[in-house]
């Protein structure tokens, strides 16, 4: 039932969006529908016995290809699920400008009660069934992380599918999301929350916008709501807090909310969920066991960074942000969307906000079918230009070349360095895409409604150029 309507609410969003892009009759349907989703029931041998699993890959669109998406590990997951994810994948990737179409995958499993071992017979298995139906390669679709796996999840992956095709040179290009020493990429792990804390940034850069907000103009101190500390919301908050100033004055988990509004440690909640697998007992806090009362919480800045649908109709009246910034896939429903809206309640989309991981995921995928690392060839030439750049300044200007910036200034870019200036262009250039349409004067007027109808555009005329 969560799926149906977590689907309902995008092609609602959809729909609304479609209204203002002119296309021939039918173009709509087609881009909105799902193209195919394999379904796939495998047994594997575990403690003894033949377990069965059933999983699914939904490819949404494949107007460009790859299809690109991840692959969820969860109870809570089934088709319709996986095909509104991966309507927002295509969506996400055509507001960013990604050459991907949206794809997203899901097995029904629990992790935490498989050990190990026994997860990666299930991931290869899962794999295989993949691969031997055209749903998983370098060149037609490409899984990430996503819920409930992780890197390691990827390498198994990519390593079946290299025992699968041993003559494709770009097997690890299968996938994203793996670690460096299997072909991954420097900055993926905290992609999606480094794109969370671009996205606030370039929000507070436009003095029109924050004005929506009646918040002050400056990003320091505004106090933040951070729901779910997983990857996402842990690099979010890590980086809001410590690199921007922000106060992090709750933080609501599995097992409730922790409230502080002087700003909470983010680095020692962290290891104490890890301790303690939840946030209940964190000292110099207050901690509440209904968590979901803490996103009704006066703040300035409301993160949701978890699940779908924690925004709904039955709590939006209640909610008292300035601000929400969708981190997590779909937490506001189509009706509380309407009702924050009407409220004054400024949203940041999803999908711009966590795009993050796609954007990072392409810059992996690139990585690995040119087989170089991004700035191998310029970083020790850009470095000795610098510094001849320096000494020349040093010698014209009889001064010290300022200690404070010389590190930054003289050593060439590490990959990581381009990683995140990739990631910030393309983040600050959808931004003002959005921005500029809810400024036309053409009857957009939230940042949501901007989003789709930009992702439809670009959708409609990709079909276009390929003839359909």
């Amino acid at each position: 039932m969560a799926g149906n309507q977590f689907l309902d609410d995008v092609n609602r969003q959809f729909n609304e969006a479609a209204q203002h892009v002119p296309m021939e009759d039918g173009l709509a349907e087609k881009i909105r529908v799902c193209n195919a989703t394999y379904v796939t029931r495998f047994g594997v041998r575990l403690r003894g016995r033949m377990e069965t699993f059933i999983g699914w890959r939904a490819v949404h669109s494949t107007h460009v290809t790859p299809a690109k998406g991840g692959i969820r590990y969860a109870l809570s997951v089934d088709q319709q699920d996986v095909e509104a994810l991966a309507a927002l994948m295509t969506y996400k990737c055509a507001l960013t400008g990604l050459p991907f179409g949206g794809s997203k995958g899901g097995l029904l499993i629990d992790p935490s009660q498989w050990e190990r071992e026994e997860l990666e017979k299930i991931t290869r298995r899962f794999t295989q069934e993949l691969v031997r139906h055209n749903f998983l390669s370098p060149s037609q679709n490409v899984p990430a992380p996503d819920v409930g796996t992780n890197e390691l999840t990827m390498v198994w992956m990519a390593d079946e599918y290299r025992r699968w095709a041993p003559n494709d040179i770009n097997a690890f290009a299968c996938v994203t999301g793996k670690p460096l020493a299997a072909g991954g990429i420097e900055g993926r792990i905290e992609a999606t929350g480094r794109g969370v804390q671009y996205a606030i940034r370039a929000f507070f850069r436009s003095p029109r916008d924050v004005a929506w907000t009646k918040l002050t103009p400056e990003l320091r101190d505004k106090s933040i709501i951070i729901q779910g500390l997983g990857n996402v919301g842990y690099h979010a908050a890590k980086f809001l807090s410590e690199e921007d100033g922000c106060r992090i004055i709750a933080i609501i988990e599995r097992d409730g909310a922790l409230l502080n509004s002087q700003g909470l440690p983010v680095e020692a909640v962290k290891q104490h969920m890890g301790q303690t697998g939840g946030v209940k007992g964190f000292p110099g806090a207050e901690y509440i066991s209904d968590g979901s009362r803490a996103l009704e919480h006066d703040c300035d800045i409301l993160i949701p960074a978890a699940t779908e649908r924690v925004i709904d109709e039955y709590n939006a009246l209640r909610i008292q942000a300035k601000l929400i910034v969708e981190a997590a896939n779909g937490p506001v429903t189509f009706e509380a969307d309407s009702i924050l809206r009407n409220r004054g309640i400024v949203i940041l989309p999803d999908l711009f906000v966590n795009s993050g991981g796609v954007i990072v995921s392409y810059f992996e995928w690139v990585r690995n079918l040119t087989h170089m690392p991004f700035g191998l060839m310029e970083r020790r030439h850009d470095e000795v230009s610098n510094r001849l750049l320096a000494s020349s300044l040093e010698t014209m200007t009889g001064a010290k070349f300022p200690s404070d910036i010389a590190r930054p200034f003289l050593d060439g870019a590490r990959e990581i360095d381009l990683v995140r200036s990739g990631l910030d262009e393309i983040m600050q250039s959808t931004y003002r895409q959005l921005s500029d349409l809810c400024h036309s004067g053409k009857d957009v007027c939230d940042m949501r409604r901007a989003a789709y109808i930009i992702a439809t555009k670009h959708t409609a005329e990709a079909y276009r150029a390929i003839g359909i």
